[in-house]
């Protein structure tokens, strides 16, 4: 679909196609309905600038234009409340929607569902969160979609992080990084990042962590994973203003490229460290 431009940076294009597509679909024009719901997609440009709520808005279009019969447009509805904060309608959105996907027998459909299950409780539940993206990535990555398995990594190891699992998170965000730059896609590259620095911190890579901060600290990371503010306002305490502004404006200086390299070394150290540790007496 031409929203989906806004992965590869071009936002506004994809947002001006998005309003195209709601002019066509709320007329009085006849236009073939989009299959399994997918329709949902022409709302994600609006994750990218920090309105989850637009993307609410295209979900429920969808739901009122088609009979939903894969459950991707719950799914999405579902995600995107959560991203807006609404938890508890989020929750209710959410439930099932594993059950309709699985009966479709679509791997993608699946994937999603259960993808959404685990973001919508990642708060509430986090263990059955935890269940929820593993059984998502495992199908994801039995399937060979790459992008529910970028995405549902992202989520897992920020679940990872808040729960004590440092060397699969480190190696979920490696694998997430990765498949973004492989694929170009700019738009959600940053999340990873951001959930990045707020491990580095835990782990007292400081430095390391003030380098990524800013960078991973886009409209869609502060809303969709808030620990970036926090890690900010403690790497400014721990390290002083004005050397975080040093190490934050090398970070924020980078490409894309350079950054998730940057990223990957980063993510290698803090592995070896991690070994380092647990080999000790």
């Amino acid at each position: 679909m031409a929203t989906q431009v806004y992965l590869i940076g071009r936002i506004d294009d994809a947002i001006r196609h998005s309003e195209s597509t709601v002019q066509c679909l709320t007329s009085n024009g006849h236009f073939d309905d989009v299959p399994f719901g997918h329709g949902t997609y022409h709302g994600s440009p609006y994750i990218a600038t920090g309105q989850p709520e637009r993307w609410a808005d295209a979900c429920r279009l969808q739901l009122e234009l088609s009979d939903d019969s894969h459950a991707h447009a719950r799914a999405s509805l579902a995600m995107a409340l959560s991203l807006e904060g609404a938890e508890n309608e989020a929750i209710a959105v959410e439930r099932g929607v594993v059950a309709i996907a699985e009966a479709t027998r679509n791997p993608h459909s699946i994937s999603q569902a259960f993808l959404a299950a685990g973001l919508v409780h990642r708060y509430a539940d986090p263990a059955a969160a935890l269940a929820a993206l593993r059984k998502a990535l495992q199908i994801a990555q039995e399937s060979g979609n790459r992008f529910d398995e970028s995405h549902t990594a992202v989520v897992l190891s920020q679940l990872e992080v808040r729960h004590g699992a440092p060397q699969s998170a480190l190696d979920h965000l490696a694998l997430a990084i990765r498949n973004y730059q492989d694929s170009g896609n700019i738009a959600t590259s940053r999340s990873p990042l951001a959930i990045l620095a707020a491990l580095l911190y835990r782990l007292r890579h400081y430095e390391s962590a003030a380098t990524l901060a800013e960078f991973a600290a886009n409209p869609l990371a502060h809303k969709a994973f808030p620990e970036i503010s926090e890690t900010i306002a403690r790497l400014r305490k721990v390290l002083g203003d004005d050397a975080y502004e040093s190490l934050a404006g090398r970070g924020e200086s980078m490409t894309n490229a350079a950054m998730a390299s940057y990223a990957l070394e980063q993510i290698d150290l803090a592995r070896a460290d991690l070994l380092q540790v647990g080999r000790s007496p």
